[in-house]
């Protein structure tokens, strides 16, 4: 089992910045991709970025040279910069190990227009 906590949503001004944190435990040799989904108010989780063990990055198109993903073994980070009000959504962390995935219980991020 692999067990993930959050940290680092708020509430902030469109424009300005936040840095999400993602810390994995338990069982985590093994662990191949990291990333985080997002989910807004009535709608569908949805991609965000990925980072796998080989430092592969992916993003999704609405993300792309406003966020960036790093990791550094068991923890994976989020750097959020130029945040619009439609990035808004409950942020989730994952990781993949051996084919199961695990999810955190997700983070608050507000950005206010």
């Amino acid at each position: 089992q692999v067990q993930l906590v959050e940290s680092g949503g708020g509430l902030v001004q469109a424009g300005e910045s936040l840095r999400l944190s993602c810390a994995a435990s338990g069982s985590i040799f093994g662990i191949n991709i990291m990333g985080w989904y997002r989910q807004a108010p009535g709608e569908q989780r949805e991609f965000v970025a990925l980072t796998t063990s080989g430092g592969s990055t992916n993003y999704a198109d609405s993300v792309k040279g406003r966020f960036t993903i790093s990791r550094d073994n068991a923890r994976v980070s989020m750097q959020m910069n130029s945040l619009k009000p439609e990035d808004t959504a409950v942020y989730y962390c994952y990781a993949v190990r051996f084919g199961a995935t695990y999810w955190g219980q997700g983070t608050q991020v507000t950005v206010s227009s």
